[in-house]
């Protein structure tokens, strides 16, 4: 394995919808690669599972940015996440010449889960476990591309946030995070990137209703991250080309989330 610290990267469910999104994305991680960086790929699906929901007559709800996840849509959400979208993935992969290996959090003892509050459904919180799977993997330069799909010690899929899942894995690891979506990091009232990100400014902002739904939960897992790293985390987004190319050369990108 490479001396480098692991480079975990966390994609939402709009880049499914962008070939050239993930396309761009997987030339990234493909250079990389070529500089002997180590990455690990987790990903949601929100977009997908939503489509496959409406087409099973099946509603969404989601409750302080979080899905709901009654049991009888667990086979749907399942399928979607760690089915549709992680083969999206790696068929981006591969056209980029990375080879990958499809897996969620189920694989390799790689987290424990359990049910995270009952209001939810099956929604799981998750804590690391075994690093053993991923540094094989990344022991024969292949990329993980992780679904959040969990398993509970009894065998239960739990749908799990995937900032919270990249969160996890990144503290498994000892590695990097940065969480990519469609917007270039945390914007102020204006609608302006904010550089640079504290605890008590982030507390501030959801106070005022800056910082809500989605992004709150995306922000919250990235203080945890750097708080226990003791390193900042990186918000950022995956259509920027000039920020992905900043994460290449292992610049600063995005705004940085201050532990």
């Amino acid at each position: 394995m490479s001396a480098k610290k692991v480079l975990v990267l966390k994609v939402g469910g709009a880049l499914l919808q962008c070939d050239m999104g993930m396309a761009r994305l997987m030339d990234t991680i493909s250079q990389l690669f070529e500089q002997g960086q180590p990455v690990v790929l987790v990903h949601g699906g929100g977009c997908l599972v939503d489509e496959q929901l409406k087409a099973n007559g099946m509603e969404t709800v989601k409750l302080d940015g979080l899905r709901v996840t009654p049991a009888e849509q667990m086979p749907v959400i399942a399928g979607a996440l760690a089915g549709t979208s992680n083969k999206l993935l790696q068929g981006a992969a591969a056209k980029a010449g990375v080879v990958s290996m499809g897996m969620s959090l189920c694989d390799g003892g790689m987290v424990s889960a359990v049910i995270k509050d009952e209001r939810l459904g099956m929604v799981g919180e998750v804590s690391p476990g075994s690093a053993k799977a991923l540094e094989f993997i990344l022991s024969q330069g292949w990329l993980a591309i992780i679904s959040s799909i969990a398993m509970t010690a009894d065998g239960e899929l739990l749908n799990v946030n995937a900032d919270q899942a990249a969160s996890v894995l990144a503290k498994l690891l000892g590695g990097k995070l940065v969480l990519l979506s469609d917007v270039s990091g945390v914007l102020d009232g204006k609608g302006t990137l904010i550089p640079s990100l504290s605890r008590a400014q982030s507390e501030e902002l959801v106070k005022l209703g800056v910082i809500e739904k989605g992004m709150k939960v995306k922000v919250e897992a990235a203080l945890e991250v750097a708080e226990w790293l003791g390193e900042p985390v990186q918000v950022a987004s995956w259509r920027d080309s000039e920020q992905l190319a900043a994460l290449i050369k292992g610049e600063a990108v995005g705004t940085q989330i201050q532990p």
